[in-house]
């Protein structure tokens, strides 16, 4: 098998402190399309069913079922627009531009009913701190397309590294996908063991780590919690975990994971 070579130029400087007002606007858009993928798919073990998934120029929903249609939604990082695909060949688009949150969601919501299809969600964000619901959140509207257009590049480049780690392993494993929640990208292994009860988790959680796991992905990062960064972790943590001597040498274990 070929090595896998990446050029330089197509790891783009991805400096959290200068798309920050973008990174956190386009999380609360992946979330509305996120949630309507959760309202319109049956759940799939440890949420597999609402992650996206890669296309040539962005991130897609799966294709959901709706009555006899079929419709996938697809974040277009390339022409950057918003993209409503139906099996009974109707296209609408959305740009993706500066606008609050409040309006993308009613813009998606008013092209689902053009669409005919109805859907009703829980507009409460999740997994970020002080959440808006997104009929009123004005707060966050910013939208760079070089930034975006850079975050989607670097995505391509890890592609391939991460698929080759992936195929090394014989057992139960995710593909390779984009969490909405956390606004990473994730690649886990199971070994096949129930976990022990999380006490105090959420349905999310209780899902998501209902048997034992090793996860390795990619998360931008969100300030001023941490810059962009490279994870792995296992849930739950074995005995010596936080110990163990790992390359590169800049790596570190984080308590606060």
């Amino acid at each position: 098998m070929s090595s896998i070579s990446v050029a330089k130029e197509t790891w783009p400087p991805l400096k959290l402190s200068e798309w920050e007002d973008t990174r956190a606007t386009l999380h609360l858009w992946t979330q509305v399309v996120g949630k309507i993928c959760l309202a319109l798919t049956p759940l799939t073990n440890h949420w597999w069913n609402v992650t996206f998934h890669f296309t040539a120029r962005g991130l897609s929903t799966p294709a959901m079922t709706v009555g006899g249609r079929t419709l996938r939604m697809t974040f277009d990082f390339v022409e950057h627009q918003l993209v409503f695909q139906t099996s009974d060949g109707v296209t609408k688009t959305i740009p993706l531009e500066p606008r609050t949150v409040a309006e993308f969601f009613e813009r998606v919501m008013e092209t689902l009913r053009d669409l005919g299809i109805q859907v009703h969600i829980w507009t409460m964000p999740v997994e970020i701190p002080d959440p808006i619901r997104f009929e009123k959140d004005v707060t966050h509207h910013s939208y760079d397309r070089d930034a975006v257009n850079a975050f989607w590049r670097a995505l391509l480049a890890m592609k391939p590294v991460f698929e080759k780690f992936r195929c090394a392993f014989i057992g139960k494993c995710s593909p390779l996908h984009f969490f909405w929640g956390g606004f990473d990208l994730a690649v886990t292994r199971f070994n096949g063991k129930r976990a022990p009860e999380r006490p105090g988790a959420n349905s999310i959680d209780r899902e998501a780590y209902s048997h034992e796991v090793i996860s390795h992905g990619f998360w931008p990062g969100r300030l001023p919690a941490l810059d962009a960064c490279f994870y792995a972790y296992a849930a739950p943590e074995p005995h010596g975990f936080k110990e163990a001597k790992i390359l590169p040498a800049a790596a570190y274990y984080d308590k606060g994971w």
